[in-house]
């Protein structure tokens, strides 16, 4: 789920752009230091997870993590989001440097939404973090695939094909992330409760 270059119009791109780097602006108020070694671990598993892509007709599916990475980091997603698409880009042309901005909104806008949701309604118990969490992990999936479509929608009736293709092939991506993000959430309320803590800047005494 990357945009290469020269997709998307150039109006769009630069949109993409200023938003998502008034998103990381606001991302990096939001960050503590002592939150650092966390941003960077989960920024690590969404570079590495979302590398490994199947081909599916004219268009792939990976692992998305937009769930994942919003009930972790909270508000700091979008900064971990777009590093880790920065990275992708730079080291393995996955996605488009002029396309950035937007792929950044793409899977960062979801996985902030979700982090949100995810904080908001997941109660006390492991059960409780777990069911919660294999939601927000399909419905990360499933809000990345909807932008996707929008944004593949401006480049003109020849990618409306591809938007609906790319919408489908998502279905069961959505299905394996939201198995994998309750067990995940599962085990870390299990072993680490305190990775679950939503990030957010110390108040200074």
């Amino acid at each position: 789920m990357h945009i290469a270059d020269g997709v998307l119009p150039t109006f769009v791109a630069v949109g993409g752009y200023g938003l998502t780097l008034a998103g990381v602006s606001l991302s990096l108020r939001a960050v503590d230091s002592r939150d650092l070694p966390k941003i960077a671990v989960v920024t690590s598993s969404f570079f590495v997870a979302s590398l490994i892509h199947l081909p599916l007709g004219p268009t792939s599916v990976h692992l998305l993590l937009p769930g994942i990475v919003g009930a972790l980091l909270g508000p700091a997603a979008l900064l971990s989001i777009t590093l880790g698409l920065f990275l992708q880009s730079l080291l393995f042309q996955f996605g488009g440097l002029t396309a950035l901005g937007a792929n950044g909104l793409m899977m960062g806008v979801p996985a902030l939404l979700c982090g949100w949701i995810f904080h908001r309604f997941r109660g006390t118990t492991r059960i409780a973090h777990a069911i919660v969490g294999g939601l927000v992990s399909a419905l990360g999936v499933l809000l990345a695939a909807l932008l996707l479509a929008l944004l593949l929608a401006t480049g003109g009736d020849s990618f409306l094909g591809v938007a609906r293709i790319a919408v489908l092939a998502h279905v069961p991506v959505m299905v394996v992330e939201g198995v994998v993000g309750g067990f995940v959430i599962s085990f870390l309320f299990r072993v680490k409760p305190e990775l679950l803590r939503p990030i957010q800047r110390q108040q200074q005494p």
